[in-house]
């Protein structure tokens, strides 16, 4: 007896079936490129704190449907950076100092618990790439881009929570990390220190988590997070107090 031929009934029903949702895959592709280019606007100061964001408006300029628009604004406002207001519309959150201050209040022990589970368990791998951003936000000084400067502050951080191999904690930090960066309680663009410097306490930070010893490096993290990091601002002109928040 001839073996049975394959059906292409299954490979034509995937067919089908890929057809059916293009159209809603294209808009969740296109929703992911609004959703990054509002967030860096937001994060950036492009869009001020109170600004309206019309999203007619946006798909207007951008050329695309106002489906995408809206997903992407849901999700922005789901992380904190838009308010909703009823029969007015969506808005960039308004920022204060006690704002800023509360995130840190937050940060400030998660910070401290990543860097001692992390110093446990920090291999090689992490260490190099840690060094890495380290190295990249030298970079971005030599150029005076604290927009990079920025996100290699943010990747170092969430390496180190990476590195700490709790993924509550991970988790945690990721829905914290969009308020801390619109909040500037990391890489703050009006910090008036020496943004090297900034980056060579980084790199301290690196090599206390090398040691391997978790409470210096717990403590030393916390005080990172708080602001009380060694770096002058010379709007001060003395170590950082907690609005100046160091990255």
């Amino acid at each position: 007896m001839p073996p049975k031929q394959p059906s292409d009934s299954g490979a034509g029903t995937f067919a089908s079936t890929l057809v059916a949702k293009k159209d809603g895959l294209r808009i969740t592709l296109i929703s992911d490129r609004v959703y990054d280019l509002l967030r860096s606007a937001i994060v950036e100061g492009d869009l001020a704190p109170g600004e309206r964001v019309v999203e007619s408006e946006i798909a207007r300029r951008l050329g695309v449907s106002q489906a995408p628009v809206r997903e992407a604004v849901k999700q922005l406002a789901r992380e904190g950076l838009l308010t909703h207001i009823p029969r007015r519309g969506n808005f960039v959150v308004e920022i204060s100092g006690q704002d800023a201050d509360n995130a840190r209040q937050v940060r400030e022990p998660l910070e401290r618990l990543a860097a001692q589970l992390a110093a446990e368990r920090i291999t090689e791998e992490h260490l190099r790439d840690l060094g890495d951003l380290v190295d990249q936000m030298h970079r971005a000084v030599a150029i005076n881009d604290i927009s990079r400067f920025r996100n290699a502050d943010i990747a170092f951080h969430t390496l180190v929570n990476q590195a700490a191999g709790n993924p509550f904690l991970v988790r945690m930090w990721e829905l914290l990390e969009p308020s801390l960066r619109a909040l500037h309680a990391i890489s703050d663009p009006l910090f008036e220190g020496d943004w090297h410097a900034m980056a060579d306490e980084h790199g301290r930070l690196m090599s206390l988590l090398r040691d391997g010893d978790p409470e210096e490096a717990a403590e030393a993290f916390a005080a990172h997070a708080a602001g009380r990091a060694p770096v002058a601002d010379r709007r001060t002109g003395k170590k950082p107090a907690p609005r100046p928040a160091s990255p």
